[in-house]
């Protein structure tokens, strides 16, 4: 058979990521998941496609993402009895969040419920650094009946602090926490009218996007990032000036209550969520240009909600939730690991040094040195077991790349049952009957 001339690569806008550099999107993970633990948060794990129409209610027709960006097909698999369905990738992980909660009644626990989640999404929009079709987001939920306390103040403030831990955690240098309030769905209403009717005059001058939004959704102008615009968009109302008194107080304890936590931010009065559920405190982390993201430069962003649980036919639920692009956030601490300016930090890549290499000397003490790593591994070491084939040279020089002890099983070593040991980092070499040699390797590993 002839090799074709072209080999199939990965499709474009998604990638491969390989070691050494999965190294540190485990490390990332890690510590996202210890960091959402010690806040009562428990992981969700959500389908990666689900029925198009819960996109449809709970993100919107009107929106790029569904309108636009989606990756929706037919079910054609089912029988022809049943009614064919349409499904989606995940675009985002909301929805499928509320889904769940109510799917699975949550809410008739009358408890908080605290929500994190790790995994793919899928948007087909134009591939750029740091933007996948298949992209990776750390993500929260933090809903409940009214009951619950889901509607407090105290919700937002916690989150908004738990967020800036965790970025400190990772050694993400100097984010910025941006916040606005986009009121009550009567403020939001108020708001739109007065913001349509301002960009009536001025619509003409605006790019395509933008004339379209001023139409269907035009608090997503004020998210606008197309520079000619940005002149026109800073003469627009400012949503403060259109907040209810009960919005106002919500806003001002978030606010005091982060004050109260020396957690710093500032007040940006153009950040909006153009989704109708989104209501009162809505955010997003930024880095400086420079950190790998170009001018793009937001990390991370969410807000809170009202409403998309009835919209998808469960009972009310409030709630405040946030997304971490993960690709981003990698990009990020490379580029600031690597940056003069900001303080260097080690980003290790390289993959961490095993405990033990076992060097087999001849094909017929294979079986012996994979059953010693057997014994080792369920001793809670990490063992890597050459080949009998290789020479004593080879397998000295392998196993300096990857371990940090070689073990030498040659036929003394086997029917003795006593070992030899090398310690790449002290270039001391001992033997050690078999039975001791985990206990030794296991306190090595501790000093």
């Amino acid at each position: 058979m002839s090799t074709p001339s072209n080999p199939l690569k990965a499709v474009r806008g998604t990638r491969d990521l390989l070691p050494p550099e999965t190294a540190l999107w485990n490390r990332v993970e890690s510590i996202a998941r210890a960091v959402f633990s010690r806040y009562g948060f428990g992981e969700i794990r959500t389908p990666i496609f689900e029925d198009t129409s819960l996109f449809a209610r709970g993100v919107g027709e009107e929106t790029d993402i569904v309108s636009k960006e989606m990756y929706t097909w037919e079910d054609r698999a089912r029988a022809q009895s049943e009614k064919a369905q349409s499904l989606t990738l995940r675009p985002e992980n909301t929805a499928g969040v509320v889904r769940a909660y109510i799917e699975h009644k949550l809410g008739d626990t009358g408890q908080l419920q605290k929500l994190y989640y790790i995994g793919p999404q899928f948007r087909r929009e134009r591939p750029q650094r740091g933007r996948y079709r298949q992209f990776w987001q750390i993500g929260a939920e933090v809903l409940g009946p009214t009951t619950s306390g889901s509607e407090s103040p105290l919700r937002d403030a916690e989150v908004l602090e738990m967020l800036a831990t965790l970025l400190d955690e990772l050694g993400v240098k100097n984010w910025q926490l941006a916040l606005n309030s986009v009121g009550s769905t009567e403020d939001r209403k108020r708001y739109n009218a007065a913001l349509r009717e301002a960009l009536a005059p001025i619509k003409s001058q605006l790019c395509p996007d933008n004339q379209r939004r001023a139409e269907t959704n035009p608090l997503r102008v004020l998210d606008s990032k197309e520079p000619a615009d940005q002149a026109l968009i800073d003469t627009l109302p400012k949503i403060a000036d259109y907040l209810d008194e009960a919005s106002r107080n919500h806003f001002a304890q978030v606010c005091a209550a982060l004050d109260s936590c020396t957690v710093p931010y500032v007040i940006n009065p153009r950040l909006v969520r153009g989704l109708d559920y989104y209501t009162r405190t809505t955010f997003e982390f930024t880095v400086p240009d420079g950190s790998g993201l170009g001018t793009q430069n937001a990390l991370l962003g969410g807000g809170r909600y009202d409403g998309l649980s009835e919209m998808l036919g469960g009972p009310r639920a409030p709630g405040i939730g946030f997304a971490i692009g993960e690709d981003r956030l990698i990009l990020t601490l490379q580029a600031q690991a690597e940056a003069p300016a900001i303080e260097p930090r080690t980003l290790n890549l390289e993959p961490p040094k095993l405990d033990a290499y076992i060097a087999p000397m001849g094909t017929e003490r294979n079986a012996a040195a994979l059953a010693l790593a057997r014994e080792l591994r369920r001793a809670g070491l990490s063992v890597e077991v050459g080949d009998g084939s290789f020479r004593l040279k080879k397998s000295f020089e392998a196993a300096d790349k990857v371990a940090r002890h070689i073990i030498i099983l040659g036929e003394d070593e086997v029917k003795s049952g006593i070992l030899t040991v090398k310690s790449f980092a002290t270039g001391d070499q001992f033997k050690i009957v078999s039975e001791e040699i985990a206990s030794r390797l296991c306190t090595a590993k501790q000093e």
